[in-house]
């Protein structure tokens, strides 16, 4: 008999366990009028939030940049 877990559910670690639990990432959560700054794009401020991307106006160009934000940081 085998049993099988569901999709989205996690797995119990134990602690005896040779392997590394899986890491969730931590998603930074950005505002309104948040000032940022993007390895490419450089400064910019938030104008937008929704729940899976940011709208950040970076001066001479506004771009939705999508969740997870690995170049983008709060200032």
């Amino acid at each position: 008999m085998t049993t099988s877990t569901r999709p989205g559910s996690q797995r119990r670690h134990l602690p005896s366990s040779p392997f590394q639990p899986r890491v969730e990432p931590d998603i930074e959560h950005f505002e309104l009028d948040d000032r940022v700054s993007h390895q490419t794009f450089g400064l910019g401020r938030v104008v937008g939030t929704d729940s899976g991307a940011v709208t950040v106006n970076f001066g001479t160009r506004t771009l939705r940049i999508p969740s997870p934000f690995h170049r983008l940081e709060k200032l």
